[in-house]
């Protein structure tokens, strides 16, 4: 068994429209379909030696010289029809296992992904931060994908990308789009937001900002004039900001809720819920940092940023409550099982 039984098995995910393929000791492969992981019945179990060659059989001998060293690897991979994966492979009790994410082969449009009109004009911004939120797997990537890829049919711009690993391929259109790998292009986040200055961007995306000197760096970019979009594994605005802060030390912190305030301009927190009929659709909460949203951020005034987002319609912002009432009011979700995801889901009857 070699890499042509894990094209098959991960073509065999894509044209199920799964989102997540496993390969893990004594299981048959599994695949996620519409949020559920399920095992793809026609295949065997796969045992320790077998897992273990068809991961290696993915690999060149500096990736896998790297993998039996660090135990953790993440990389691109691409079957010959086409379609691209995001693939980490780990170590589990001794054990060689595999997640794959399936990337589209199209970047879906803003459209596509039923974003809200604030969304739209947070693309055409020139300076400042931009977050995009939520919890593993609810499809921030795919979201940053389709705003870059708007920025790309709409603006004449340099945007610099830097991923880990590379997902979305883009093409470039108006804007000359540049895309970097970690290990193969630069050695860590920090380091590449540090140099991407002297790189003439206009925009740049952070794949995901991870600790506290690429959060900085990220900042400090967005200081000097640029448009940084970027990800965060939180839920929601106010969780977003207080891990912002909270991975600063002390003496720090309060010099970081002064950039902070300044230089944010919004954070889209996503969730993806089950849609009626199968699939799922995405709800998002939008925070814009208007005057009041600086004010609470710099006075270190977080709990109350959702009263804010509450009473901010007018500009723009939307709770993740008013989101999920508006996908069910049209019809896309389940009473039942939305109200689970509600502050209050009596509004559902407003």
């Amino acid at each position: 068994m070699t890499t042509e039984y894990v094209d098959k098995i991960l073509g065999l995910a894509a044209s199920r429209r799964a989102s997540d393929v496993h390969f893990f000791v004594g299981k048959k492969p599994l695949m996620r379909v519409d949020g559920v992981l399920m095992e793809i019945e026609e295949e065997e179990q796969l045992q320790a030696n077998i897992t273990e060659e068809l991961v290696y059989s993915m690999l060149s001998p500096q990736r896998k010289q790297r993998f039996i060293k660090e135990r953790e690897l993440d990389f691109a991979y691409q079957i010959p029809n086409g379609v691209r994966f995001r693939v980490n492979i780990h170590w589990e009790r001794g054990y060689v296992g595999m997640v794959a994410r399936v990337i589209p082969m199209q970047i879906p449009t803003m459209e596509d992904l039923g974003m809200p009109d604030i969304v739209y004009e947070l693309t055409r911004l020139k300076q400042g931060l931009v977050l995009v939120t939520g919890p593993t797997g609810c499809g921030k990537s795919t979201s940053l994908a389709a705003m870059i890829n708007l920025i790309n049919k709409e603006r004449r711009e340099h945007i610099i990308t830097l991923e880990d690993p590379i997902e979305y391929i883009f093409t470039s259109d108006k804007s000359l789009i540049r895309q970097r790998e970690m290990d193969r292009d630069f050695l860590s986040f920090s380091t590449a937001l540090k140099h991407v200055v002297r790189q003439d961007p206009n925009i740049i995306m952070v794949g995901e900002m991870r600790d506290l000197e690429t959060i900085s760096a990220a900042l400090t970019v967005a200081e000097t004039g640029h448009l940084v979009f970027a990800t965060l594994h939180t839920l929601g605005s106010s969780e977003t900001i207080d891990r912002i802060i909270d991975v600063f030390p002390p003496y720090q912190q309060e010099q970081i809720r002064l950039q902070l305030s300044m230089e944010l301009r919004a954070v889209v927190s996503q969730q993806l819920v089950p849609r009626v009929g199968g699939g799922r659709v995405a709800a998002r909460e939008v925070m814009i940092n208007t005057s009041a949203v600086s004010n609470l951020i710099r006075e270190n005034k977080i709990p109350q940023l959702q009263t804010v987002l509450q009473t901010s319609a007018d500009s723009g912002m939307i709770t993740l409550d008013l989101s999920l009432k508006k996908l069910h009011d049209e019809g896309l979700v389940d009473r039942d099982l939305v109200s689970g995801y509600m502050q209050n889901p009596s509004l559902l009857d407003e």
